[in-house]
């Protein structure tokens, strides 16, 4: 008798490896939140692109969902993770970074590359070093770069155009233009929104903009993110660094406010600030490495698209950052129970 009171006492007094307590928040639960966060912006990119949009998100959603499926089937024999909803949110989050009249094939051979060499590679969801979705886009831009960097207007009929930040590029290298501008008076903000015939609020709305099928409206972005918030699944430090980050660096260099505000509503940036920064996976754990990680992304944004070869640079921002995560945790890693002292 009093050895089977010992088993029980003992068994009660079991101590295993944290968490030993589970708060019910599962992967699953937090990809398929993800994915409904992206419904506004899903459904302003197929509004604007119609069947365009349609076709490269179903492609990418096809080829990573496929990668997924066969890497884990085939290759590490193991039971497939496809119901939690993860390779869903990568195909998704390149389409939203692709050109609308960019081919399926394409855009499904983004999808396989995102899965296969942006998380697969590592072992799976949790180990991935870089965000997936980027990994995709940035092997797509280094392999196909006429059809990436090829832009429609928002429409049923396939217009060649320039989104604002190509514009504003290629207007900031013509000297002539920049001497006939200042002659005139007017700025060269002035000059791209007149030309092509768009305002601040259009910028925001969404509304008549070339680009990425989900880099054109800006409030179904902030939808969404309001929702992932509201649920608790990002937090705003790294996201609010990074386009203060770039909203002030825009306006020293620019020394106009619409210049500044240009920037922040140009390309890609509130996309890749609160769906990209904030993955969980490649982005730091404590309160200051987010910041400095956002702060980080802002800069490299902001070099990229005043002095780099291409127009935006989002992408690799945070693709370089997120190599320098495991030194931000470590720079930021809180002192050992009982130690003392704080970083």
């Amino acid at each position: 008798m009093i050895a089977e009171n010992q088993a029980a006492v003992a068994k009660r007094l079991m101590v295993t490896s944290s968490p030993h307590i589970h708060s019910g928040l599962t992967t699953a639960r937090v990809m398929w939140d993800v994915n409904i966060a992206l419904i506004p912006v899903l459904a302003m990119a197929i509004y604007n692109f119609r069947f365009y949009a349609l076709t490269v998100i179903l492609a990418t959603v096809a080829g990573a969902c496929i990668a997924e499926f066969a890497i884990q089937k085939f290759f590490f024999k193991s039971k497939t993770t496809l119901r939690d909803g993860s390779a869903i949110v990568t195909g998704i989050l390149l389409a939203l970074c692709l050109p609308p009249s960019i081919p399926a094939w394409i855009a499904f051979t983004g999808g396989f590359i995102a899965i296969a060499f942006g998380k697969q590679v590592y072992g799976g969801l949790g180990q991935n070093i870089f965000n997936p979705a980027h990994i995709g886009r940035a092997i797509l831009l280094a392999s196909w770069p006429l059809y990436m960097t090829s832009w429609i207007k928002p429409g049923v009929d396939a217009v060649s155009t320039a989104t604002p930040l190509a514009f504003l590029k290629e207007s900031l290298t013509n000297n002539s233009l920049l001497t006939t501008l200042s002659e005139s008076g007017k700025t060269i903000i002035e000059h791209t929104m007149q030309t092509l015939n768009i305002s601040f609020s259009d910028m925001f709305l969404g509304i008549g903009l070339a680009g990425s099928i989900g880099e054109t409206s800006k409030i179904a972005v902030l939808i969404g993110a309001l929702f992932l918030f509201i649920r608790g699944h990002i937090r705003l430090y790294a996201p609010v660094s990074m386009i203060l980050t770039v909203f002030l660096g825009a306006y020293f260099v620019g020394n106009s406010i619409n210049f500044a505000i240009f920037h922040l509503l140009a390309g890609g940036l509130m996309l890749g600030a609160f769906f990209m920064v904030t993955d969980m996976v490649t982005s730091p754990m404590s309160r200051r490495g987010n910041v400095l990680f956002g702060i980080g992304c802002g800069i490299i944004t902001l070099l990229i698209r005043l002095k780099g070869g291409y127009p935006e640079g989002v992408c690799y921002s945070i693709l370089i950052m997120n190599a320098f995560v495991p030194l931000i945790d470590k720079m930021f890693a809180p002192p050992k129970f009982g130690t003392g002292g704080n970083k």
